[in-house]
């Protein structure tokens, strides 16, 4: 199994990537998260990466950091998402953001990802509750902890999941959950 590539940059063709190792070509298909963090051609790249085998061909997918290739294992474990739809995910939004959209059952997020329909979304969001929330909480992890904690409070006193979620929305950055509770009660109260 191929879980790691250091060599040159060739060549760059969205989404895939040349990179050659001791005189190796290896073709790399990854998500636009790495591919605009990538150096110009003909300079060093070192990429994290996952093989997939299929019947008809082994697939090379890079990821520039260890969150990213773990989401991308998060995505594909899921029944009917293949490698292609789990690259458009973490093409279409960074990791943390993935993460906060789990945590926060948001799947208006989900939708604005080409391919990616509203069932598909929701199902997605379920699939990946208490897995990728959880793993991902320590790169905002604060952050997504208070806004969940806000979201369940407002739950407990009676709003819906989408009310709630709006007026997390409106709840400033870096507020405590007290304070995200009382600024998304106002937010709630001023239609």
């Amino acid at each position: 199994m191929i879980a790691r590539l250091a060599g040159i940059l060739l060549e760059k063709n969205p989404p895939n990537i040349i990179v050659d190792c001791g005189g190796v070509g290896y073709e790399v298909a990854v998500p636009m998260s790495t591919f605009y963090s990538l150096p110009a051609g003909g300079e060093k790249v070192v990429l994290l990466t996952q093989q997939i085998v299929r019947e008809d061909a082994h697939l090379l997918y890079g990821f520039a950091t260890a969150t990213e290739r773990d989401t991308f294992h998060e995505l594909i474990k899921i029944s009917g998402v293949g490698a292609r739809t789990a690259l458009a995910i973490l093409s279409g939004m960074q990791t943390d953001e993935l993460a906060q959209a789990v945590t926060l059952q948001d799947a208006g997020r989900m939708v604005k990802i080409p391919g990616i329909g509203k069932k598909t979304a929701e199902r997605l969001l379920l699939e990946l509750k208490g897995k990728l929330g959880a793993d991902l909480g320590h790169t905002g992890g604060a952050v997504v902890n208070e806004q969940a904690d806000i979201l369940n409070a407002l739950a407990a006193l009676g709003y819906s999941e989408k009310e709630a979620a709006l007026a997390v929305k409106q709840v400033p950055a870096g507020a405590s959950v007290a304070e995200g509770i009382r600024a998304a009660l106002k937010a709630l109260s001023n239609p």
